[in-house]
Parts: C-alpha cells; structure tokens; sequence
C-alpha cells in the first residue's frame, strides 16, 4: 500500500522543524530532535476536519511562545497554519522534564521497583500532555492518542535543554 491509497491519506509523511525560528540544537538535542520526527512519520494518524487531500507535511516553528504548525499538501502546498500557545503545557513540560532526570538518576542506583514507578508516573505525564495537545487541537487537526503522543514527544525535543 503507498501513501496516496485511501487507507494511508490520514497521516503525515514529512515533518520539518524551521531553523531560523527554532535554531539548531547540540548534537544531542538534535539527535532527541530526528528520532521524535522519525517516530511521528513512521505512526501516525492525522488529518485536517473537512478535507480529504492527504497525505499531508508538517512544518514546525516556534514564535513568541506559541507553536505554528503549517500543513502542507504532500506536493508542499501550504493549506493552513495553526498557531498553538504553549503556555498550557508550561507546567507538564517543567514537570516531565523533572521525572525524566529523576528516571536517568533512578537507573544508576534505584532498585527495579522505584525505577518502574517513576517510569509509570513520567507516562502518565505524558499521556496527560497528549490529552491536551489533542484538546488544543479539536476542530483544527484530527490525531489519534498516539499520534498526539508523538507529537508532545518533539514538543518536549524542541524544549530538552540536554
């Protein structure tokens, strides 16, 4: 099956960060940064309320804050721009942050019990942020669960400060 089936209209097959609004990162972020994009091409479900011309690209920057996602036809033409504030996610960024270096400092010398637990509440954080990017997103872009996941996941890249 190739992506201009029926089945396989509803995703993205391109994401694209905007270096002059985002920057280039350290080699590290810039790695966290590739493997969230590769994650998200490679499972998805996404698609625009009202539309049928999927597959769709995604193209990120960051301005004042906010999150501009401009939705590409496959060929690249531009169908719309939705601008997502991040204040929102502020706290659960902040917080996810906090479990994850609590995780990588568990995995050095926390039993199995106490690692579980952290890594149980760090998605929890996370399922918590897929809810309200889905939330923030209704009547705009159609995303399944997991697909917001994916997409808080690259949110998180573009913020990790390494």
């Amino acid at each position: 099956m190739n992506a201009s089936e029926p089945g396989r209209r509803n995703r993205l097959v391109s994401v694209v960060l905007d270096e002059a609004s985002i920057g280039r990162g350290t080699s590290d972020q810039e790695h966290e940064r590739q493997i969230a994009i590769y994650d998200l091409v490679e499972e998805n479900n996404f698609c625009l309320p009202g539309r049928d011309d999927g597959p769709y690209g995604l193209r990120i920057s960051l301005h004042d804050s906010k999150l501009a996602l401009e939705i590409n036809t496959e060929s690249g033409e531009m169908i719309c721009v939705h601008v997502l504030s991040l204040s929102p996610f502020r706290s659960l960024l902040k917080d996810y942050f906090m479990i994850c270096e609590s995780y990588y400092d568990a995995i050095r010398s926390a039993s199995r019990a106490q690692i579980e637990a952290i890594d149980m509440g760090r998605r929890a954080l996370h399922d918590e942020a897929a809810t309200l990017l889905k939330e923030r997103l209704e009547g705009k872009i159609i995303c399944d669960i997991d697909t917001a996941r994916r997409i808080f996941t690259l949110i998180t890249a573009l913020h990790w400060k390494g």
